[in-house]
């Protein structure tokens, strides 16, 4: 089963880093988060991986290029890590085009998979791969969508028509709040709710497969986080120094 990554976007609010890179290429310790993000999936055992590049893949190619083996006469970017015993393939899929769009963009090395995993190029997480899979497998869904709790971290102000503040809340409740955690699994039915390559995950097809009732939810209580922000990359970094970050589940 493959594992299919959204590394396109130009990732415009970590500004300080993907001036010259792309955001998956942005490191956490000593390795790009994109290498932290395959390491969870293979620790599952996931050895295919379909990265969907975009702004500066030039950048990403080079990136596997120098540290994996390239596989010849392969019509696409091909590398293979014979330490960690997978495979990777870089395929760009255009500067502009939408999150839905890159993954209809590579619809042909899909649809002989029944099913697949995909993600996005900058979250992190402890989410257990291999249940998200067992509970997709038992219900009758085209994609499964990991909800995850967004961290509280900013004091919220409420205040009056004549702008007097008259609430201060230093973090939100986030109890009955749940939102997209970015690990998805899809069957390939899922290329029937993408018609264009400008389409949007998140705002055209999600909402189509809710319409249908076609999108089951995996509620994950433990540990994610994303790189959205120079804050949030400044964070992680933080964790993984601390020799204990809760993502770091392989040996």
């Amino acid at each position: 089963m493959k594992c299919v990554i959204l590394a396109g976007g130009l990732g415009t609010r970590l500004a300080e880093e993907t001036k010259t890179k792309p955001k998956p290429m942005v490191r956490i310790g000593n390795q790009p988060i994109i290498w932290h993000i395959i390491k969870i999936y293979r620790h599952y055992g996931v050895k295919n991986f379909i990265i969907l590049a975009g702004y500066k893949e030039q950048i990403l190619k080079n990136y596997f290029k120098k540290n994996f083996n390239k596989i010849k006469n392969r019509k696409y970017s091909t590398y293979y890590d014979p330490k960690n015993d997978f495979f990777v393939t870089c395929i760009n899929t255009g500067l502009k085009t939408n999150t839905a769009g890159r993954i209809l963009k590579i619809k042909n090395l899909l649809m002989k998979e029944k099913k697949f995993f995909l993600t996005y190029g900058d979250g992190v997480s402890n989410i257990n791969i291999r249940k998200t899979f067992k509970i997709f497998n038992e219900k009758k869904y085209y994609a499964l969508v990991s909800a995850v709790k967004p961290p509280a971290r900013y004091g919220v102000l409420k205040f009056n028509k004549n702008l007097v503040v008259n609430k201060f809340q230093e973090k939100i409740d986030n109890k009955n709040i749940w939102i997209n955690g970015g690990f998805f699994i899809f069957s390939n039915q899922i290329f029937k709710h993408i018609k264009k390559y400008s389409s949007s995950l998140e705002y055209e097809t999600l909402p189509s497969l809710i319409k249908k009732r076609k999108l089951i939810a995996y509620d994950h209580k433990g540990f994610w986080a994303c790189m959205d922000t120079l804050r949030d990359k400044i964070n992680l970094n933080k964790i993984w120094k601390s020799n204990d970050a809760p993502w770091k589940i392989w040996l």
